[in-house]
């Protein structure tokens, strides 16, 4: 109790709450412009606080790791162009609700659900870092391979009738995931001579040109369509109706609240796993409930269509995420996501190490990061929702054929700024015409943005165990060696069984019905 004392103390101070304030606004704005990330938000203000005291600079940057993540659910909404990575799913339930009138509704429920992930999570750090962080240190390379393989299972129950394009969408997803050096062989594999592809597709501009501009072609396609139909360009959504979500709304979204932040903290502990491996997992769960609670009723629309809990889920489960992620950090120095191993370079910058010897030489600091996660969240949600109508009437209000060829810009300054290279926006413009043709075509993205995220991961792992066990492949399903992976594949195959069972269970049911219907017309 004393060192949580200690830390609120020295988060107290003026400067360091004004600094933690600044790094929030930023957050918001920086997620809020497509192309941008969590990334490149911290590499940009890294540099700006060599100057600065440790506890302002890691105050600006706790503020900046949360506020990043609510950011970029706010173009996800309102032009289905994810500001960060993590705001992938929000786009889908999200800009739906936005384009039937109720943005206001659909960024209340990303910025509530975003508050009580991340407040959560926070206190997940507060008081269970030393216990998970022990629990993180048991993944090894058996546990990393299995907990991949149940991540790309949990993409089977988002396919709906829809396996087959599914499965193209994946396994097109990791075919991309092999080019670059094969760390089995040494070789480069599929570069074909470009020295730009050795460590593979660049990430960043592969997810801004998938989305987008695949967006920008989308908006492009209805300004072509509209003109040569002589109909008036329909107007961006705007926000017309309140943020807040009723009470009703709150206590219909805390399940989903709760289960999508339990497995994002589960997740944000575990090093390499990710935003996106928790947001997948949490909006694959959250579709089985609202299908069976919510869809087919009076008021409520198909799952993908502007279901609530489809933006609760990855919105609590991305940034439930941010904090449990320093976990490992803290306690092990052990970075447990990309953003977090930046976060090392802020401390090393300050002359501190982080890990056990952190909370031995610098308490202060060591927790007041701890209670800053918890301090952002709760001071996030009011700033965010007076910011969210100011961003949204400085860029959503413009005209369509103004906002097109500024989010292009934006896109592609985005692609450019993550390794300063030409060849990213080249990436970029080739991976939008993929995702505008895999639109034309039906094929859903979600399987092939888990494949690129999973796939080298899990071929890593896979050789890594292979050379530890000496080709035995049973070192997966050992109960007594590896027990934590025995669990992980058993969810994996319950994950790929269940919407089996449940589409043969519903043919099985109408069957019956249609059987019933003509023996009474008989």
């Amino acid at each position: 109790m004393d060192s949580i004392l200690l830390g609120f103390t020295t988060l107290m101070d003026p400067g360091v709450l004004g600094f933690m304030l600044i790094g929030i606004v930023a957050g918001l704005i920086v997620g809020s412009i497509p192309g941008l990330n969590d990334n490149i938000a911290f590499a940009i203000f890294i540099p700006l606080s060599f100057s600065l005291s440790p506890t302002y600079a890691l105050a600006l940057m706790v503020g900046l790791y949360c506020a990043t993540a609510v950011g970029g659910a706010i173009p996800a909404i309102m032009v289905k162009v994810p500001g960060t990575a993590s705001a992938i799913l929000t786009a889908v339930d999200g800009h739906a609700m936005a384009r039937n009138g109720r943005a206001g509704q659909a960024l209340g429920i990303a910025i509530s659900s975003s508050v009580f992930g991340g407040f959560l999570s926070g206190l997940v750090l507060l008081f269970f870092a030393p216990p998970m962080a022990a629990f993180a240190l048991r993944f090894g390379y058996v546990e990393n391979f299995s907990l991949g393989i149940l991540g790309m299972a949990s993409v089977i129950g988002l396919l709906g009738g829809s396996v087959v394009k599914g499965l193209i969408s994946a396994v097109f997803g990791l075919l991309v995931a092999t080019i670059g050096f094969s760390q089995q062989s040494g070789y480069p594999r599929f570069t074909y001579g470009l020295d730009n592809l050795y460590e593979g597709v660049p990430f960043v501009p592969l997810l801004v040109g998938l989305f987008g501009i695949t967006a920008v072609l989308e908006l492009t396609e209805e300004l072509v369509h509209d003109r040569r139909k002589g109909i008036k360009t329909a107007d961006m959504p705007r926000i017309t109706d309140s943020l807040l979500p009723s009470w009703s709304m709150m206590k219909r979204l805390m399940p989903t609240w709760l289960q999508c932040s339990a497995i994002g903290n589960i997740i944000g502990i575990i090093p390499g796993a990710g935003m996106l491996m928790a947001i997948y997992m949490g909006y694959e769960r959250s579709s089985r409930r609202y299908k069976r609670l919510y869809e087919g009723k009076p008021g409520e629309v198909e799952w993908g269509k502007g279901a609530p809990e489809g933006i609760a889920a990855p919105e609590s489960a991305n940034n439930a995420v941010v904090a449990s992620s320093m976990v490992p950090l803290l306690s092990l120095g052990i970075p447990g996501n990309s953003v977090s191993a930046l976060f090392i370079g802020a401390l090393m910058i300050q002359g501190m190490v982080p890990g056990p010897l952190l909370f031995m030489d610098h308490p202060d600091i060591a927790w007041m990061i701890i209670v800053g996660f918890l301090a952002a969240n709760i001071v996030m949600g009011p700033i965010a929702f007076l910011l969210v109508r100011s961003i949204s009437g400085l860029v959503f209000l413009l005209p369509k054929h103004v906002l097109v060829p500024t989010i292009a810009l934006l896109c592609l300054t985005g692609a450019y700024s993550d390794e300063n290279s030409v060849f990213s926006i080249v990436i970029a413009l080739i991976s939008g015409t993929v995702g505008y043709a895999f639109r034309k075509l039906d094929i859903p993205h979600a399987p092939l943005i888990l494949a690129l995220v999973l796939g080298r991961t899990i071929e890593d792992n896979l050789s890594n165990t292979l050379s530890i066990s000496g080709g035995d492949w049973m070192i997966f399903i050992d109960p007594v060696g590896h027990p934590i992976s025995v669990a992980l594949m058993v969810g994996a195959v319950l994950f790929m069984v269940g919407p089996m069972i449940s589409g043969a269970r519903k043919r099985l049911q109408a069957r019956r019905q249609q059987t019933e219907m003509e023996l009474q017309n008989s």
